[in-house]
C-alpha cells in the first residue's frame, strides 16, 4: 500500500489548512489551499509575503570533478558557464530533442551543484553518468523548502537574517543564518513576483517557519497553497510538468511530446555551447527549421464571452480558480490546438490561458476562439494571441 509522505512543515500547515484541502505532490501531502476561497492567498502573493512549502520537489545534490561535465550533457544550458552561487533554470531532453523534465541547477560549490525537478530523474542521471567521476545523492527527503513570494519578501527577511539581501540578485543563491539556524537563499520562485526559496535541514523546519510567520506579521504575512500559487504561475507564463506539457517517459505517442523551443524556452538551449549533450542534433535542425507549435498566452475577449452567456440569460461565469484541462481552440471551424491551462487574473482583470498552437497560429496578434462550456453547452469565446508572460513587475529582478 502507497501511503503519502508529510513534509517537515506538516505540524503547522495541518493545523492552518481549515478545509483540508491536500493535494498529492511527488508522493507527499501538499496544502491546496489553508481558507476555503483563494483570494486572500492570491493576493498575499502579489500584495505582500507568502510562505509556500514547496518541499515535495525532487532534489538531487550532484558532486565530484565530473559534475559540471554531467550537468553539461543532460542539459540545454552552458553549466560550465555557470558561477558558485548561480541558479539556472534549464529543461532537459531525450536524443529527439523533447523535454523529459524542467528545473533549476544551482552551483553549491566549484564541484557541487542541486538539481530540482519535477519528478524522479535518478535513472536518466545515472545511465548519463556512467565514465565519470561523479557522485549523485537524492535529498528530497533530507531538505525542506519554502517558496517566499511577493513584494514585502525582502523587508520580512532581512528582520531574520544574519546577513543583508539587498546584494543578492536575481537567480543568484547565498548562504545564511535565520535565527541561528544554517539557510541557503536564492532569488527565485514560481509565482513571476519579487521571491525567495529557502533551503534547509529538516530539523529547523518548524522553527524558520515560526522565525518567519512572526517577523512577516506586521507585513500580512500569509500561508498560500498550491491552488493559488497556481493562478499566479499562468499569470507569469510559466508552465508544468503533466499539466503543459507530458514527459518523454510519460507520452504515448508522438504528438504528446514537447521541445524546450515549443515551450518557449528558446533562451534556456545553449546551442552555442562546446560538445555534445543530449538532443543537440535533433534541437539544431528545429531552430533551422523552426516549430511547428508554439505554447502561447491568450486574452480571451471578456465582452465576446459576455455575450455568450448572456444569449443564454446569464452573467458571466468565471472559475475561482486555475482550471488544468484541455479546452480546444480555433480559427474559423477549424482547431488550431488548445489551452492547457485558464484562469481568471485577479489582478489583470482578464480570463487568461496558456495555449499550444500550430504554426502559424501562434503569432502575437492572430484571433482565435477559445472553447467555454454555457449551461451545458459548448461555445467558442473570442480570443487573442499574446505575448507572455502575462503580468510580470518591475520589483521582480530589482
Amino acid at each position: 500500500m502507497f501511503n503519502l509522505k508529510t513534509t517537515p512543515f506538516h505540524e503547522r500547515t495541518s493545523a492552518l489548512c481549515q478545509p483540508q484541502n491536500w493535494r498529492k505532490w511527488a508522493g507527499y501531502f501538499s496544502a491546496g489551499s489553508y481558507e476555503h476561497v483563494l483570494d486572500r492567498e492570491y493576493w498575499a502573493i502579489r500584495n505582500s509575503a507568502a510562505l509556500i512549502d514547496v518541499s515535495p520537489l525532487i532534489k538531487y545534490v550532484i558532486t565530484g570533478k565530473d559534475a559540471a561535465a554531467l550537468l553539461h550533457r543532460v542539459t540545454t544550458r552552458d553549466i560550465h558557464k555557470m558561477k558558485v552561487g548561480q541558479v539556472a533554470y534549464t529543461g532537459w531532453c531525450d536524443e529527439d530533442g523533447k523535454m523529459i523534465d524542467d528545473g533549476t541547477v544551482t552551483r553549491l560549490e566549484e564541484t557541487t551543484f542541486r538539481l530540482t525537478s519535477a519528478e524522479p530523474n535518478l535513472r536518466w542521471l545515472t545511465m548519463n553518468a556512467v565514465g565519470m567521476d561523479v557522485a549523485i545523492r537524492e535529498v528530497t527527503d533530507s531538505v525542506a523548502a519554502l517558496s517566499f513570494q511577493g513584494p514585502a519578501t525582502r523587508s520580512v527577511l532581512k528582520r531574520v537574517c544574519e546577513s543583508d539581501l539587498d546584494g543578492l540578485k536575481y537567480f543568484r543563491l547565498m548562504k545564511n543564518k535565520i535565527n541561528g539556524m544554517d539557510v541557503t537563499i536564492s532569488r527565485t520562485g514560481y509565482t513571476g513576483d519579487l521571491g525567495y526559496e529557502i533551503w534547509m535541514d529538516n530539523k529547523d523546519a518548524l522553527a524558520i517557519w515560526d522565525a518567519l510567520m512572526n517577523a512577516g506579521a506586521d507585513y500580512g504575512i500569509t500561508p498560500v497553497g498550491i491552488l493559488a500559487m497556481d493562478m499566479a504561475r499562468v499569470e507569469a507564463g510559466l508552465f508544468m510538468l503533466d499539466v503543459d506539457y507530458t514527459s518523454t517517459t510519460h507520452a504515448w505517442i508522438e504528438s504528446q511530446k514537447s521541445s524546450p523551443f515549443e515551450l518557449g524556452l528558446d533562451w534556456t538551449v545553449a546551442l552555442d555551447k562546446p560538445g555534445y549533450f543530449v538532443g543537440r542534433r535533433a534541437l539544431e535542425k528545429e531552430k533551422r527549421e523552426g516549430s511547428t507549435w508554439k505554447m502561447v498566452g491568450l486574452e480571451v475577449d471578456w465582452v465576446g464571452m459576455e455575450n455568450l452567456y448572456k444569449s443564454a440569460g446569464l452573467p458571466p461565469q468565471i472559475p475561482g480558480m486555475a482550471v488544468r484541462g484541455s479546452l480546444p481552440v480555433l480559427v474559423g471551424n477549424v482547431q488550431v490546438g488548445y489551452a492547457s491551462t485558464s484562469s481568471w487574473s485577479p489582478l489583470l482583470k482578464r480570463y487568461i490561458a496558456l495555449a499550444h498552437l500550430q504554426k502559424p497560429y501562434f503569432e502575437v496578434g492572430t484571433d482565435v476562439r477559445m472553447e467555454i462550456t454555457v449551461e451545458h453547452h459548448r461555445q467558442h469565446a473570442p480570443a487573442k494571441v499574446v505575448k507572455l508572460p502575462f503580468y510580470e513587475p518591475e520589483w521582480k529582478k530589482k
